[in-house]
């Protein structure tokens, strides 16, 4: 069981990736669902199903693949990737995950300044 525990002003929310993933889709067919927010943080989990019709975002982003297997391209940069690998995608950047499982999921994290950090 994968779990993600988050904690703010002294309380404490655990979350299981099954509770998650029982709350995709969305009500209108969304393949990502919000989980935690705390400042700049914001934590999704994104399952699509078919086909990956993401757009580049305006925040820095770090994936955990919960789940699954696939190819991730970036900056037209292809890599291969599994369970528990950490792939990253600076803001405005294009990406998007192509032939993967039908299992697949990620945790997402997005975080920083509009615009994503300095380098």
């Amino acid at each position: 069981m994968v779990t993600v525990t988050m904690s703010k002003q002294n309380s404490s929310h655990r979350l299981t990736l099954g509770e998650a993933l029982a709350r995709l889709p969305g009500p209108q067919g969304e393949q990502s669902v919000l989980l935690f927010e705390h400042g700049s943080l914001v934590v999704k989990l994104y399952a699509p199903r078919g086909s990956d019709s993401q757009t580049p975002h305006s925040l820095d982003e770090i994936y955990v693949v919960a789940q699954g297997s696939g190819e991730f391209l970036c900056s037209g940069a292809r890599q291969t990737f599994g369970s528990n690998d950490v792939l990253f995608a600076a803001a405005g950047v294009e990406h998007r995950f192509e032939n993967f499982s039908d299992d697949f999921a990620v945790w997402v994290f997005f975080y920083g300044p509009e615009g994503g950090e300095a380098d």
